[in-house]
């Protein structure tokens, strides 16, 4: 990768002109840019139409529990629910969600609604930058038209735009906003170099400049469309793998001992991206006429796993002996990954509904999730203390650190008869060889 394309700096770009940055949608992208630019020495508005998350934040209270709330008191960020925020602002950045409908079409209602309301407050000479995940295109044929229409102005004389994708990962201090490479671009050249200093002034791992705003929409599309397709690989052999009676975990270490085998492990696929994003490339490929089936075909592989969970602990319910309409199942972790608090998009929803469908209980134990939304998303019931008493099957949901000390004698001894675990993680095999647990993985 050339220089140009990849500026690697050992020290950011200094703020020599304190800019004004108004970012648009204040929740696990938007917060953390707003924190970002404010430590980078410049002038940040945080606008949001959440009255209740504006209040947090006010309060000095991350609701992200990514940052901290120290990192909340300690900035100088002016947030609000009032549009003038945006007014003055050199930059608006909208980091809004992007949703699918049931239909898997992409839904850009929030997109719209901020184009709007930004392009009611905006100030001539300014420029916005679309972060959200989008379909290629988007930011110029859906975003620019809304901000035009609202604002009089016309792209390319009186305000100008960018595309670049939020690379942010929930709950991984590894990769912050800080520690990864940034996509950036823009409608024309001068707007892409004005956008490569303003983001250098925040990332330390380098800028990447896309040559156009498709490219930079296309690049977030296919960085999870790849992760997507590997992880249903692997998910698909470990089903077939079942079938055969063949150990997939073995066929996976004895295939990655080749050189260029890439290690994918079989599990759920939940959150706002993996399986999100797919249907914004397949839904704009079809537009142009064209049928993109592999990235179809792995989304449907994904998409059934949650089910194939259910039908394992019910195969493993019934070898147990156990009465389907009689029995007891306790799912550890019910959040879209380890060690982050979000249910939303988690795929244990599928899993849950499998197996009520054939009269099982089921009840939930999530130490980090919210017990009033997990009862209020899957509408099962929850426990506050971890409790093993009596259930006839344990799923691992969401393999949460709390799990790690599990005291895996007292687990045996308080479950029902002949109990079944089913690891979707592949976290406990070796721990519960030695006990009456029967155990199941992907």
């Amino acid at each position: 990768m050339s220089d140009t394309k990849l500026n690697r700096q050992s020290e950011r770009y200094k703020a020599v002109d304190t800019r004004n940055v108004c970012i648009v949608g204040l929740g696990y992208v938007g917060l953390p840019l707003a924190v970002g630019f404010d430590q980078a020495g410049h002038n940040v508005r945080g606008y949001d139409i959440s009255k209740a998350t504006i209040s947090r934040l006010e309060e000095g209270e991350d609701p992200t529990k990514d940052l901290g709330d120290d990192t909340i008191q300690n900035s100088d960020i002016n947030f609000g629910t009032d549009p003038e925020l945006i007014t003055d602002a050199e930059y608006v950045i909208i980091t809004v969600p992007t949703p699918v409908s049931d239909e898997k079409d992409p839904n850009l209602d929030y997109v719209k609604s901020a184009a709007r309301t930004v392009g009611e407050n905006l100030s001539p000479g300014s420029t916005v930058v679309l972060e959200s995940t989008v379909f290629p295109g988007a930011t110029r044929e859906v975003l620019a038209p809304v901000i035009e229409e609202a604002s009089n102005y016309t792209l390319g004389d009186e305000f100008s735009v960018g595309y670049s994708p939020e690379r942010l990962v929930p709950g991984d201090e590894k990769h912050s906003l800080e520690n990864v490479v940034k996509i950036v671009s823009g409608c024309n050249k001068e707007t892409l170099d004005d956008l490569v200093e303003l983001y250098s002034s925040v990332i330390d791992a380098g800028i990447h400049e896309a040559p156009s705003l498709e490219v930079a929409e296309a690049a977030k599309c296919i960085e999870n469309i790849q992760r997507d397709i590997n992880i249903a690989l692997v998910n698909e052999l470990a089903i077939a793998c079942d079938y055969l009676g063949v150990d997939s975990n073995a066929v996976l270490e004895a295939a990655g001992t080749k050189w260029n085998f890439h290690d994918y492990r079989p599990g759920l696929v939940g959150g706002h991206c993996i399986p999100v994003d797919p249907f914004f490339f397949i839904y704009k490929a079809k537009k142009q006429g064209f049928n993109p089936n592999l990235i179809e075909t792995a989304r449907e592989v994904n998409e059934y796993i949650p089910e194939h969970v259910a039908k394992q602990t019910i195969k493993g319910l019934n070898l147990s002996g156990k009465v389907l309409q009689e029995s007891k199942v306790l799912i550890l972790g019910l959040t879209y990954k380890p060690n982050v608090e979000d249910i939303r998009t988690s795929a244990i929803g599928g899993t849950i509904k499998g197996l009520e469908e054939f009269g099982i209980e089921v009840t939930g134990h999530d130490p980090q999730a919210d017990n009033d939304e997990v009862r209020c998303e899957f509408e099962i019931a929850v426990q506050n203390e971890l409790d093993f008493d009596n259930f006839d099957a344990v799923i691992l949901g969401a393999a949460h650190d709390e799990y790690e000390s599990i005291d895996i004698k007292t687990m045996s001894e308080e479950l029902g008869e002949n109990p079944v675990f089913i690891d979707t993680e592949d976290i406990f095999e070796g721990d519960l060889k030695e006990t009456n647990i029967k155990y199941y993985r992907l």
